[in-house]
């Protein structure tokens, strides 16, 4: 089973009130669906232009944490150097132009200081400057990080969402995905046949029932959480490290 959950890591909850070219080549939640559009607003599409010839294609998600920030994973930069991408906000259907995008070049990346590329250790985390801000179109949202030390009952509910591959053949989506999958206890995710010791206090597991799951392309995306009981939804900004669900 252990192989089948979602490891987490820097998760931060996300309070809302609702859950250049348009060239873009992409490498699906697994067990998922097509979201409803203008819905998951704080949800961006991390993009890479490996041949700095304008063409870019989706590598991994992320959240607006303010106007000028994304948070994302830090095992998703594959270079420091910030031109080669671009942070679509706003994204829906990755092979369409749907009027909501807004295309937004990448300033500077910071990468926490103690990641050191074993996803073991955690500190998964990058933060990029974008160039110019978001704005507020409709279609986007900023995200509400959590209080410190918060933490998710085991069992409860959240939806990753992404365009990451639907299935391990490889299936890749056009619409954003969205699936539900339930957070899994640190007593749980640090059992041997689970995560073990890799399974950290600092960091949430999700998922393991070997159907619905996060894959390649969702990493550094959002784990969106409800908490109905504040009147509001919260959506967790998270950096990801996804085990392909298989059957």
């Amino acid at each position: 089973m252990f192989g089948l959950v979602a490891f987490l890591s820097c998760i931060g909850l996300i309070w809302a009130e609702a859950p250049f070219n348009h060239n873009v080549h992409n490498e699906r939640v697994i067990g998922g669906s097509n979201a409803d559009h203008n819905t998951w607003k704080w949800q961006i599409s991390l993009q890479y232009d490996s041949y700095n010839d304008g063409s870019y294609y989706h590598m991994c998600g992320g959240s607006i944490i303010d106007g000028f920030h994304i948070m994302t994973a830090a095992h998703c930069i594959l270079s420091t150097d910030p031109r080669g991408y671009r942070v679509v906000a706003g994204e829906y259907n990755l092979y369409e132009y749907d009027g909501s995008e807004q295309f937004i070049s990448v300033e500077r990346i910071h990468i926490h200081p103690q990641w050191t590329g074993d996803l073991g250790n955690g500190n998964d985390i990058a933060i990029m400057r974008l160039a110019e801000p978001v704005y507020d179109n409709g279609y986007i949202a900023i995200g509400e990080l959590p209080a410190p030390e918060q933490m998710l009952p085991h069992d409860f509910t959240c939806y990753i969402t992404g365009w990451g591959l639907m299935d391990y053949m490889g299936s890749v989506p056009e619409i954003l995905q969205v699936a539900p999958i339930n957070v899994v206890e640190h007593s749980v995710c640090s059992q041997h046949e689970w995560w073990g010791t890799l399974a950290r206090k600092s960091m949430v597991c999700a998922g393991g029932d070997g159907v619905i799951s996060g894959c390649q392309g969702d990493s550094g995306g959002p784990l969106n959480c409800f908490m109905t009981e504040s009147g509001g939804s919260t959506g967790s900004s998270v950096t990801v490290q996804l085990e392909c669900a298989t059957k």
